[in-house]
Formats: structure tokens, C-alpha cells, sequence
């Protein structure tokens, strides 16, 4: 079976809590006392999990050019796919979703998928084309919500946005020339977030099929915020309102 690795203390302590058979062996900064190390030690030892102490010379070996804080885990076998549907037809409340188009970046997409955590998404959709996927990097940079948040990748976005439509979710985009600020204006609960790549936006077959388009007020000199910044707006003011 393959296996794959994860590093950072937010990572592999959530693979601990959320998934503790998978994860064959971690590997400790053996210099590491603190409470954060402790904490995860005190986990893997609960799990029966095989804690290997080692020095940083042979973290960086295996995790190069990672910054892996002096833990790196050994995960068995690959990251199994999401399928919406399954997603969908197991919520018990109205769907709360985030979709990302054309984001390239890993740490954008890992803060994303932080947030979404954060805010209580049932899931995060983006294409397979033109967009970055679950590396090493945007795993550690989500600190653990890449485990908890299902991240869902489709052939077709724009039909996938359709489908939604007809499982009476609500599709909002955001757009700087949109002519309602998200303030003002109002959607149902359930709702799919559609967030552009920072500068380009989203793709104009994205645009189509939303049902509506809105604008996060700015009142500086700049123009736009990055795609988690943004996303965070617009999620924590979509969980006020359900709240």
C-alpha cells in the first residue's frame, strides 16, 4: 500500500484525533519538550502510534525544504477521493459550501480551507483543472482542516455549480463590480460561496451560472484581498446570519 507524508504539529495531531489508523510512525524532534510536542506525544501513545525521536538533520532528510516544525508522520495509503453527492445527501442542516475557482497557489488554498474549518463549511469544491490540489504544502498550511474539511474536486465546474442549482443551493459569487456590497444583500441558507483567483477572479462560465454576484466594501486604496481574506468575510457573515 502507499503511503504518502504529512508534517507540522496542526497536521498531524488532527490525523491523530481524526483518523489515528492510518498514521504508521511519526517522527519527533527529539529536542523538542514543549507543550505542543507533549500534547502530541500523549496522542500517538494513546493510538498505539510508533514515535520515533530523531534529530532535525534527519527531519529536513526526509521532509526537504519543509517546514515541518520537528514532526513529520508516515500516513498510510493515499487521500481518499470526496464525492459530492455523498457529502450532500448526509447533511442534516442547509448546505454551507465554498467553491474555488482557479486557485493555484497551495498556502491560499490551505488558509482557505483553514477558514472553511473555522466557519463550519460542509465542504470545499474546485476543478481539477487550473487549480493547485491537496499538496504537502497546503496540508500544513490548513494546521489540520485539510483532515476535517472534505475537499471535493470535479471535472466541470460550471456544471457542477448547475447541479447545486438544482438541489435548490444557492449560488453567490463574488465580484468587485457587483452592484450589491455583501451587507446588503440577502440569499437563502443554503448557499454555495464562490471565490476567484485574486486579479483574474472567476472564469466567465463560473460567472454565468451564479445566481448572484456580490462585492466586499472596500474603503482603502486597495482594489482586492487575498482569496482567504476574502472568503473569510464572506463565510463568517453567511454563519452570522444562519446563526
Amino acid at each position: 500500500m502507499s503511503s504518502r507524508l504529512i508534517y507540522g504539529f496542526h497536521a498531524v495531531t488532527a490525523k491523530l484525533r481524526h483518523d489515528p489508523d492510518s498514521v504508521k510512525e511519526i517522527m519527533i524532534d527529539a529536542t523538542r519538550h514543549d507543550g505542543r510536542a507533549r500534547d502530541l506525544i500523549a496522542h500517538a501513545e494513546l493510538q498505539g502510534v510508533k514515535l520515533i525521536p530523531c534529530d532535525a538533520k534527519r527531519l529536513d532528510g526526509v521532509a526537504p525544504g519543509a517546514r515541518h516544525q520537528g514532526v513529520v508522520a508516515r500516513i498510510e495509503g493515499g487521500r481518499k477521493a470526496v464525492h459530492l453527492d455523498d457529502v450532500l445527501d448526509t447533511l442534516t442542516e442547509p448546505a454551507f459550501l465554498l467553491v474555488l475557482d482557479g486557485i493555484t497557489d497551495p498556502r491560499n488554498l490551505g488558509a482557505c480551507l483553514r477558514v472553511a474549518d473555522a466557519a463550519g463549511v460542509h465542504a470545499v469544491i474546485a476543478p481539477k483543472d487550473k487549480a493547485v490540489g491537496l499538496t504537502d504544502v497546503a496540508v500544513k498550511t490548513a494546521s489540520g482542516a485539510a483532515e476535517t474539511v472534505p475537499y471535493v474536486m470535479v471535472t466541470n465546474l460550471a456544471r457542477t455549480l448547475r447541479e447545486l442549482q438544482e438541489r435548490e443551493i444557492w449560488v453567490v459569487g463574488t465580484a468587485g463590480e457587483a452592484e450589491k456590497d455583501l451587507y446588503a444583500a440577502d440569499w437563502p441558507q443554503a448557499t454555495a460561496w464562490v471565490m476567484g483567483a485574486e486579479g483574474e477572479g472567476m472564469r466567465r462560465l463560473t460567472r454565468e451560472n451564479c445566481d448572484q454576484l456580490v462585492k466586499i466594501p472596500m474603503y482603502g486604496s486597495v482594489e482586492s484581498l487575498n482569496v482567504s481574506v476574502a472568503a473569510g468575510v464572506c463565510l463568517f457573515e453567511a454563519r452570522r446570519r444562519r446563526s
